[in-house]
């Protein structure tokens, strides 16, 4: 049986389990097994070959290769663990080989990372994108923990072969890839892969040469040498690359010739498209980490998830500092510190920044003379630096070296540092190289000193590449240092307005932060805080005034709400919160109007919202300013909240492309949008369509109520519901003109089993919805002959009342015996408009509860005099509204018109009056109430007057 189960080829000890069993034995019990299994091979060669089995003995030969490959692989994969274990347990936060190392195991904390998303471009500045990933709300995504980003999610049966993580620079890319091969070294994860190949970015900008697969893995991973490459691949592994953003190959995917043989010779940038592309190594994973901006490298095809590092939570930046303080008072000074600064509690989203808070805080904290706390992220940075600089001088500084010489050695590191930080940010680079520092005329020696601002990773496992790569330990102090460069080294007097100008015409803000630093460098307190680093030094004179006042102009202007809301961070830096007070004044005084703001004032109240700590889960444009450009001002604010109410807004379709590119953002949060009473048309949905069907847009509800929409309109929704039907549950399309070919072709969605589409409404639809403004409301009515006073005769199909000579109309309980009024037959809760004219000497015009009394004189019979009914009194020189027998009196006059329109929206519990004349409608009142049963229009008629409904198309 021993025998059969050596000679059997698809014996289960020739399998893949097998070596995980071996794997398990320490390296004495691997031994002792493999001498039992050599003697008993050779015995058995000895007796088939004696028996004159040579088939036999032959495929017995073959299996003893076999046997003999699983104990290299077993030992293999025992020594690759041991070295990825060594390098990855141990953590050195915010530098290199420098300081005491950190057990991994001991401080991590694991980071909100979610599915979904695509690898697509997002180029914002990454500040923005912290400043949106703070500001989202844990519920909204789904959330996967870094060991599982291969298992496919429950219901989900279609395997995952390569996932793309992105995440801002400083994040925790790079740890959540550390603690995933520390648990698969230790034996806590993953357990299913046998080899895990982690080649950094980094790294592979170093290789030069033509490699073959195999030969580049046994450049990284020379104990795969005694492994036979076509028996390694039969096993499951694991490519990690990280730091995508970092790469300088050109991953030509479209051109680079296309290679599948694992031994085959071939520029770098040829292998990994290849192998990303799957034409090497198809069964192999592939996990890929990038900065959002360079995500996109990476084919959508060649992707099977997208998750997203967010970095810390709220709760989690306070868990940071309290663990990393064994004295829980002077962490929570700290986190009362940084709390009390919304923009440097955002930055410790990033748990570099929080490193860097903690650095910082901790020392002034403990000082007797600390001197100002920093509050502003320039102070914070300029702390930071004058840190290391102390750190690197009690350390380093040598024997009889004056202070003087000192500081000037160190400004100058500092200015050629500062040069390689602007020279390479509009360029995006974030990894730099010896040459690199050289050509800077930077002492390579000098950088290692300052490993708290640029860290080391010493190339010494790989024998040829004995090379140091460098980098800032974060973007924010690259452009710290950019700025302070150009700070110190250009002597213009329009330095600032000029950066200013620089900064509005990028296109993804990449210098707005560099912009804050350069501003923030230019006040007095941090001038006093650069002489401690870097003694006297002559900078030009800047009037912080005058600038402050040009960048107020700037945002006086039509931009982008992005840059408004960074010159007022800005102005943050710059010490002037004058725009900010005025604003926060109008809110607490409780009477925010658009008259009473300038556009410079509204964008400040979108800074004071968006600054704010508490949830703004719904966002109500009527609240402060009903217009295209109140939304244009207020875009970011209604992009952080989850529904927004933008009815009855003024609103035009101008407003749909600003909308679109709110639903194609990554950072939009919005799952509900109300735009319904706008006149949008076709041309705005079919704007809007634009956003709707990105595969970005999370909408769930989205209501189009009265928007002038047609079958043109409709045919946009159908199609972009098409391109994406996984989110939208709930289209409301009541009060407008689909027409059957628009109804059919959203109806065909509610059918469609890949359309989330669940509630369709086209209720009250018609030619009449594409009239504008109210006008589209219009509603027929007549007037009920039972109601009417007996001196009031009905006329012109009971469309015309006219007061005169008593009329024999019979006893009825609805009949108002002694007022002169009467109401219409229809009752009214939806959306409505109508016209009326008088002639005579006047009317009431308006609506009632059917409960309203009928007889008698008293005032809970008369209309406009009870809680009942609400009326507009006309006359030939003026107009009050009256209800609840109070009359208030409207400052605007008829001016010869007769014609007045009333406009009932029941449910928003609005009424309006509106003159009507050749010139269009003018708004007389509004009256706001919750209505609580079916009005019925009313009117009461002067002596000798009368009083017609008009008819509307």
């Amino acid at each position: 049986m021993k025998f059969k189960r050596y000679l059997d080829q698809n014996d289960p000890e020739c399998s893949e389990p097998q070596l995980e069993e071996d794997s398990d034995l320490d390296s004495d019990g691997q031994m002792q097994k493999t001498c039992g299994r050599e003697g008993a091979l050779k015995i058995t060669l000895y007796i088939l070959r004696t028996m004159e089995q040579n088939d036999l003995a032959n495929m017995l030969e073959k299996s003893k290769s076999c046997t003999s490959f699983r104990h290299l692989l077993s030992q293999c994969q025992h020594q690759i663990k041991c070295n990825l274990k060594k390098k990855s347990e141990c953590v050195f936060e915010g530098k290199a080989k420098e300081g005491q190392p950190t057990l991994l195991n001991e401080i991590y904390t694991e980071l909100y990372m979610t599915k979904g998303g695509t690898g697509g471009i997002n180029d914002e500045h990454e500040v923005r994108q912290i400043e949106t990933a703070s500001q989202k709300r844990v519920t909204e995504d789904t959330t996967v923990k870094c060991n599982d980003i291969f298992k496919p999610l429950c219901g989900h049966v279609t395997p995952i072969r390569t996932v793309l993580t992105k995440g801002v620079a400083g994040i925790g890319k790079t740890v959540s890839v550390q603690k995933f091969i520390l648990d698969w070294a230790e034996g806590e994860a993953n357990q299913d892969i046998h080899f895990i190949f982690a080649l950094p970015f980094r790294d592979l900008n170093l290789i030069k040469d033509e490699y073959s697969l195999i030969d580049l893995l046994h450049h990284f991973v020379p104990e795969l040498k005694s492994l036979e490459s076509a028996e390694l691949f039969r096993y499951k592994v694991l490519f990690i690359f990280d730091g995508l953003d970092e790469c300088r190959l050109p991953l030509d995917f479209q051109n680079n010739e296309s290679c599948f043989d694992v031994t085959k010779k071939t520029l770098l940038d040829v292998l990994l498209t290849n192998l990303i592309k799957g034409n090497l190594l198809s069964s192999a994973l592939l996990w890929i980490t990038s900065r959002p901006a360079a995500a996109n490298q990476i084919p959508p095809e060649c992707v099977h998830r997208v998750t997203e590092i967010r970095g810390f939570s709220d709760a989690q930046k306070e868990e940071y500092f309290r663990r990393r303080f064994s004295d829980q008072s002077l962490a929570s000074r700290i986190i009362t510190h940084v709390k009390s600064s919304r923009s440097l509690f955002i930055m410790c989203h990033i748990p570099v920044f929080c490193w860097i808070s903690a650095t910082v805080l901790e020392r002034l904290f403990s000082e007797t003379d600390s001197g100002e706390i920093p509050k502003t992220l320039t102070e914070m940075y300029t702390h930071f630096l004058i840190f290391q600089a102390s750190l690197k001088n009690d350390k380093y500084m040598k024997k009889g070296e004056t202070k003087l010489k000192r500081i000037e050695s160190d400004k100058e590191f500092l200015l050629n540092l500062g040069k390689l930080a602007f020279h390479n940010l509009e360029k995006g680079n974030l990894i730099f190289y010896k040459q690199d520092l050289t050509e800077n005329v930077i002492d390579v020696t000098e950088a290692s000193v300052y490993s708290g601002v640029c860290t080391e990773v010493f190339k010494v496992e790989y024998g040829l590449y004995q090379e140091k790569v460098y980098c800032f330990v974060h973007l924010s102090i690259q452009e710290y240092l950019a700025a302070l460069y150009m700070f110190l080294s250009n002597s213009s007097a329009d330095l600032l307005k000029t950066a200013v100008d620089e900064a509005l015409k990028s296109k993804n803000g990449h210098l707005d932060l560099y912009l804050r630093f350069l501003l923030g460098l230019s006040t007095d307190s941090s001038k006093t805080l650069l002489e401690r680093l870097l003694g006297q030094t002559r900078t030009s004179s800047h009037n912080i005034k005058e600038t402050a006042q040009y960048i107020k102009e700037k945002i006086q202007e039509n931009l982008s709400p992005e840059r408004t809301i960074n010159l007022f961070h800005c102005l943050n830096e710059l010490g002037d919160i004058s725009l900010i007070e005025e604003v926060q004044r109008y809110l607490s005084s409780g009477s925010l109007s658009a008259a009473d703001l300038s556009p410079a004032q509204w964008s400040a109240l979108a800074f004071v919202l968006l600054m704010s700590d508490m949830e703004l889960d719904v966002f109500d444009l009527k609240k402060y300013i009903r217009s295209d450009e109140g939304l244009q001002r207020l875009l970011p604010v209604m992009k952080k909240s989850r529904t927004a109410l933008l009815n009855s807004c003024r609103l035009s379709e101008t407003c749909c492309e600003v909308l679109a590119s709110a639903l194609r953002s990554n950072s939009s949060q919005l799952r509900e949008l109300d735009l319904s009473d706008n006149d949008l048309q076709d041309s705005g949905v079919k704007l809007l369509s634009a956003g709707l069907g990105d595969s970005h847009c999370k909408l769930e509800i989205l209501r189009l109520s009265g928007c002038r929409v047609t079958e043109e309109g409709c045919s946009s929704l159908a199609s972009a519901l098409r391109s994406n039907p996984s989110h939208l549950r709930e289209l409301d399309l009541s009060y407008n003109h689909p027409g059957d070919l628009g109804v059919k072709l959203l109806s065909a969605l509610l059918e469609d089993s890949s359309c989330k589409l669940e509630k369709l409404n086209v209720d009250h639809s018609g030619k009449c919805r594409t009239r504008p403004g109210v006008q589209k409301y219009s509603c027929q009515l007549t007037l009920d002959p039972n109601t009417a006073h007996r001196h009031l005769s009905l006329s012109g199909g009971n469309r015309k009342v006219t007061w005169g000579a008593r009329q024999p109309y019979p006893n009825h309980p609805e009949r108002s015996d002694c007022q002169s009024q009467v109401l219409c037959r229809e009752s009214l809760t939806g959306r409505c408009y109508w016209e009326a004219e008088w002639s005579g000497d006047g009317a009431l015009i308006g609506v009632t509860y059917k409960g309203i009394g009928r007889k008698g004189e008293r005032t809970n019979c008369r209309l406009g005099f009870n809680d009942k009914s609400w009326m507009l009194c006309c006359n030939f020189n003026s107009y009050s509204v009256w209800h609840n027998n109070k009359q208030t009196d409207i400052p605007i006059k008829p001016s010869g018109s007769r014609r007045v329109g009333v406009y009932l929206d029941w449910a928003a519990g609005t009424l309006s009056f509106y003159r009507v004349s050749s010139d269009g409608l003018t708004l007389l009142y509004n009256v706001t109430s919750s209505f609580t049963e079916p009005l019925y229009p009313g009117f009461y008629v002067y002596l000798n007057s009368s009083m017609t409904l008009c008819m509307l198309g």
